[in-house]
């Protein structure tokens, strides 16, 4: 089942961030708050913290950190003539396929790919069930682990 809240935050977020963009490259948007309100059969549910959210981008004042978090952790090896081009083979397959960034990482001797910046376990768990459901062939090698998140704060 497609978790609709969530779908609506990361649009929101893409909505922000790409607001950001064109505000530092000196465009305006005018955005209008009932224009999907004037739709026929469309009815508006947002949350207040979206309009600040949007305001804030606007204004410039949005920027990626770095925060403590979880990712899904999906290969990890220590093969080194197998590894690398192992992980980056699992990252070129899978990052059309899903809707969270595809990190590949080396923490020596190990290459490693993980998937998301999630802020709490839970949301990690229910992604990871979501992947594995879809990519069952790689559910033996399938964690969710600590790691530094890039959030829009």
């Amino acid at each position: 089942m497609i978790d609709m809240k969530r779908i609506a935050v990361i649009f929101c977020i893409a909505l922000a961030a790409t607001a950001q963009m064109l505000a530092n490259d000196s465009l305006r948007i005018a955005l209008s708050p009932n224009l999907l309100d004037s739709m026929p059969g469309v009815e508006v549910l947002q949350d207040s913290a979206v309009g600040v959210l949007l305001q804030t981008a606007l204004q410039g004042k949005m920027e990626w950190v770095e925060i403590d978090g979880y990712r899904v952790q999906i290969y990890s090896s220590n093969q080194q003539q197998a590894a690398k081009s192992e992980a980056l083979d699992l990252e070129d397959r899978i990052k059309e396929k899903i809707d969270q960034p595809v990190y590949v990482l080396y923490i020596p001797p190990f290459w490693k790919v993980r998937l998301g910046d999630f802020r709490t376990y839970e949301e990690a768990r229910e992604y990871k069930k979501l992947f594995v459901d879809n990519f069952p062939e790689v559910m033996g090698d399938t964690y969710i682990v600590r790691d530094k998140i890039q959030v829009l704060q």
